[in-house]
């Protein structure tokens, strides 16, 4: 059973910044699965509250239950609760439904001052507090709780005394006290000058006289609308992961840290946290990386250059002269041979027994499709003996040939070898200089270009065909049900692999990609009847 289930029990904030859409966008950064109880509905923006609408404890039941009663609940997560009809009914709900683990912020006034919870409701939230597995009031809230608002905090040893003495009084396994509201100076006294406010401690007291300062560098910040929620629900989130307390709190404080830092900027008052600063969003839906690749401006004209090869048109016409394609189908052997080689050496890189297995399998199917291969040659009066002796040859032109073919220039016929040579030897490098998946994105346009531009073929020539020409079977060869399973086969190790990348690896093998496709291209180059 997944254990990130967490219900956030809170008021809704219409500008997004706190509250329930802020506890949503922390626990979805962390890889949680959130789920909401709305206590109320409130009319705010980064200046200030304008309206508060309490939902009546009734419908909040029903909420409750019905989060219960199906998903399921690890970590309960409270915030702003309006009134105390509500705060009771959290209460017993956490005692009748015997959650271990609540974080519970009293969410008592917002960060631009207006008050969020009645006096009156007060007293009912002593019950509710005892219950908290983590509670996580900041200094105005701690000293309300405690009754001593006019307590004087000037050094942390003052803050670490009130978080033991919340921890004792209120009954709360941990009380994690938030010291944003009184900047300390590096000497750990408060700073009483905005020059002297160099870092703020949070000071976590717990079971057995723990005492824990969490420390962070001061950052002068208008950013801070909904630092509260944020906390909270990054320390449930971290719960939820398996995480203990003085973890899951050092965790989500330096989450917060980083949140202020890298924030929007948006508002004219105290403006939103920056909750997803470190997620990094990848161009495309997972399973449609190809989609993505070959639907990128800088490689549609690439990749319709190469599918719609001359080469490949005159092939699917019948009308590419015979030399031409003799020349073509000896040249390709030997590349076979280089792909399976390739296949080989990403056997040897993978880093799992499932992609070992699957490396492994292609150079059997590199080996069935060369049978194939040497069948159809024997038709043109070509040998297995005598491709295997038509070695690459590399001659004074190859650099030149070599250099034409990197810029995607279509190099001149003296040599017909060296395409191959280059295609062949930079997919091998490759896969000796980059890691195993970008070895598999340099050998995909040959897997799905050849499938894609044979379906064109079939498409365009078969259903007028009269007689079917010497060249069709090639293209047949490459849509029947053999090569489509290794197509596919293909479509998911890429795709699944894609997924796993960072958002600038993948233009690394975007790179790759496009050059596999300039090498195919310049291979086909070289029996092109134009």
């Amino acid at each position: 059973m997944d254990s990130r289930r967490i219900l956030v029990i809170a008021g809704s904030d219409s500008s997004g910044g706190a509250g329930l859409e802020a506890d949503q966008k922390v626990i979805a950064a962390h890889g949680c699965y959130a789920m909401t109880a709305t206590t109320a509905l409130t009319a705010q923006n980064t200046l200030g509250v304008y309206g508060i609408h309490a939902v009546p404890a009734s419908f909040m039941k029903q909420q409750l239950d019905a989060c219960f009663d199906d998903i399921g609940v690890d970590v309960v997560k409270t915030g702003m609760l309006a009134s105390a009809e509500t705060i009771k009914l959290v209460a017993d709900t956490i005692e009748q439904r015997a959650v271990s683990k609540a974080v519970v912020d009293p969410v008592m006034v917002a960060t631009t001052g207006a008050t969020l919870l009645p006096p009156e409701a007060l007293a009912d939230f002593g019950n509710l507090a005892s219950l908290a597995y983590v509670l996580t009031p900041n200094i105005p809230e701690l000293k309300l709780l405690l009754g001593l608002e006019n307590e004087a905090i000037d050094t942390v040893t003052d803050l670490e005394r009130l978080a033991r003495l919340a921890c004792d009084k209120l009954g709360s396994t941990w009380v994690l006290a938030k010291g944003g509201h009184v900047p300390f100076k590096t000497d750990y006294s408060i700073a009483k000058e905005d020059a002297d406010r160099a870092i703020i401690v949070n000071v976590l007291a717990g079971p057995n006289n723990q005492l824990i300062r969490i420390e962070s560098q001061y950052q002068d910040s208008k950013n801070t609308h909904g630092t509260g929620c944020s906390l909270a629900s990054a320390i449930a989130s971290n719960l939820a992961k398996g995480l203990d307390v003085p973890t899951a709190s050092r965790v989500a404080c330096r989450y917060v840290d980083a949140a202020i830092r890298h924030a929007p900027g948006l508002g004219k008052g105290h403006g939103p946290l920056g909750h997803f600063h470190s997620l990094f969003a990848l161009p495309f839906s997972r399973g449609h990386f190809l989609d993505y690749v070959l639907e990128r401006p800088d490689v549609v004209e690439l990749w319709q250059r190469f599918v719609n090869h001359p080469f490949v048109k005159a092939l699917g016409a019948g009308t590419l002269p015979r030399e031409n394609f003799k020349g073509y189908l000896t040249q390709d052997y030997l590349y076979l041979v280089h792909f399976a080689r390739a296949a080989g050496l990403a056997a040897y890189k993978c880093k799992n027994m499932p992609d070992v297995i699957s490396s492994a399998a292609m150079v059997n199917e590199v080996d069935h499709e060369m049978q194939l291969h040497l069948k159809f040659c024997a038709e043109f009066g070509l040998t297995k003996e005598q491709m295997e002796a038509a070695e690459e040859k590399t001659g004074k032109s190859h650099f030149t040939q070599l250099c034409f073919i990197y810029l995607s220039l279509k190099p001149p016929k003296a040599d017909t070898t060296t395409a191959c040579t280059a295609y062949s030897r930079y997919i091998l490098d490759i896969g000796h200089s980059e890691d195993w998946f970008a070895l598999q994105v340099a050998l995909t346009p040959c897997v799905i270009g050849y499938g894609v531009a044979a379906r064109a073929l079939h498409q365009e020539h078969a259903t007028t065909k009269d007689d079917i020409h010497p060249y069709w079977k090639w293209v047949d060869n490459y849509t029947n049900s053999d090569y489509d399973a290794v197509a596919k086969k293909t479509f998911e190790k890429i795709e699944k692999h894609a997924a796993l990348q960072s958002a600038s690896r993948i233009e690394e093998l975007v790179k790759i990609f496009k050059q596999a496709i300039k090498m195919e291209i310049g291979f086909w180059d070289m029996y092109s009847p134009e």
